[in-house]
């Protein structure tokens, strides 16, 4: 039996599909694009991330690859490795976790950037910018490749990098001032 594939013309017609699987999808011109399940590395440094926040903010502000955001553009919605959500977050996700343009944006988003050209060009190109128009005030690179955690903050619209840290230097988040963390210790985490 042949089956064909759902289009969807609205980013509204696809939140209300469900196929009845747990698979995440990108929604990428109106089509359905599955998302792979992530590799072992990136679960490690995410889950090792939501172990440093927790004091910070608690559980519930903390959400992992799980959390999808609705941005502009194609895809139509990312699934961060690691993502701090605002409070009012709480209550809009707790049927579906997913925020919409019409929200808020989340204050942070963590991602840890996959071996290859193509994951690079995703993370460090079309991810920032979507981040960036979607109005995030922080934006993490993990990139294990380089040995580095790259921390954006976003200025009157803009990214600026406020550095790229590697090996002993303590990373600088301008959300979280008080955070004492090293590049080491994250990349680390996922060994």
């Amino acid at each position: 039996m042949l089956q064909t594939k759902p289009r969807f013309q609205s980013f509204e017609e696809y939140l209300a599909y469900d196929d009845g699987t747990d698979y995440l999808y990108e929604l990428f011109n109106g089509e359905l694009i599955e998302v792979p399940p992530e590799a072992g590395f990136n679960v490690e440094i995410a889950n090792f991330l939501f172990t440093v926040f927790l004091p910070f903010v608690g559980y519930r502000r903390i959400r992992g690859h799980g959390l999808e955001l609705e941005v502009r553009g194609e895809p139509k919605n990312r699934y961060p490795d690691l993502t701090i959500i605002q409070e009012e977050h709480i209550q809009q996700l707790a049927r579906r976790n997913t925020i919409r343009l019409s929200m808020a944006p989340p204050l942070l988003v963590v991602e840890v950037v996959s071996p290859g050209e193509l994951q690079y060009e995703r993370d460090y190109i079309a991810k920032r910018a979507q981040y960036q128009d979607r109005g995030i005030p922080e934006y993490w690179l993990i990139d294990p490749q380089q040995h580095a955690v790259t921390v954006l903050e976003l200025q009157n619209g803009t990214y600026s990098e406020v550095g790229t840290f590697r090996d002993s230097d303590a990373i600088v988040s301008p959300s979280f001032p008080e955070l004492t963390l090293t590049a080491t210790q994250v990349l680390n985490a996922g060994q």
